[in-house]
């Protein structure tokens, strides 16, 4: 016999609609606590021994970035129970966790420190991410750049507010060249990089990326037109999708469909303000690949 799940179902839908109803300022409070135990008291101030590389020297990890995510992982299960956490560095000493973004209960996805590299610099180019997934699907999103004190909170449907305020894309200036930030190229196959290089065109303007959650936070603004990204690491990408089509944009990999934060996409990807910048960057990196 098979049970029918459909009841529970239902009530735990319910249940996440009424948290993000009621609730969803305890979460950006929880967001800016962490940072502010446990990030920001070692922005330029991490010592030699707290930096470790972990796949190379732009995969860089700090004692800010563990202790972040266990922060965050206390407080975000608290606040949602039976939800469960999918983080950068839980993930890289257990990979099993990545799972969790194909079971039923409410992840999640967290990026303690987006951008290590520019918070072991010194830059203030870095900031937290944090996303609310159930199957697949991004509900709400937490972006915090807390070195700005700027945060950005989108949930699906209901738009973003940007330091409490309704967030509106700029306009795009008549006539000015796509402005576009890229994977490093460390971070590229062959193919793909064959398939970036279609965007070093007349009327495109590519660049190195900083912060993938800091572009995404950009693209929503309208201060970048779009990103095209060649890694589909979940917590780097979900919260920063969700801004991005809350304010209008899109995405779509090179296999023409939507980006999924599962994983299996066929890359490299775009997420730009609009669909007919999501088109174009698109077809570039198409007829390059």
């Amino acid at each position: 016999m098979i049970e029918d799940t459909t009841g529970n179902d239902d009530l735990l839908n319910t249940r996440i609609h009424d948290f993000l109803a009621t609730r969803i300022h305890e979460v950006e409070e929880a967001v800016r606590k962490a940072a502010a135990a446990e990030i920001m008291p070692r922005f330029r101030q991490l010592a030699d021994h707290e930096v470790v590389q972990k796949n190379g020297p732009h995969d860089l990890v700090t004692v800010a970035d563990r202790l972040a995510e266990e922060h965050l992982t206390a407080s975000l299960t608290a606040l949602l129970p039976g939800s469960v956490v999918v983080g950068e560095e839980a993930v890289h000493a257990d990979p099993a966790i990545l799972d969790a973004l194909h079971g039923d209960a409410p992840v999640w996805i967290v990026d303690p420190v987006d951008g290590t590299r520019q918070f072991v610099h010194g830059d203030p180019g870095f900031c937290t991410l944090v996303a609310l997934a159930r199957r697949g699907e991004v509900l709400a999103s937490w972006t915090y750049a807390a070195a700005r004190d700027e945060m950005a909170v989108a949930v699906r449907g209901r738009g973003v507010l940007l330091d409490g305020s309704p967030l509106t894309q700029a306009p795009r200036a008549a006539g000015s060249d796509l402005q576009v930030a890229t994977s490093h190229p460390d971070f590229t196959t062959d193919g793909q990089k064959r398939a970036l290089l279609g965007l070093r065109t007349e009327g495109v303007a590519p660049r190195p990326c900083g912060s993938a959650g800091l572009e995404y936070l950009a693209v929503a603004k309208g201060e970048l037109d779009a990103v095209a990204f060649s890694w589909e690491n979940a917590w780097d990408h979900a919260a920063g999708l969700l801004l991005v089509t809350e304010t209008g944009g899109g995405h779509l990999t090179v296999a023409g469909e939507p980006f999924r934060i599962e994983g299996g996409n066929v890359l490299p990807f775009t997420a730009a303000r609009d669909a007919t910048t999501v088109d174009r960057v698109i077809g570039l990196l198409r007829e390059s690949a």
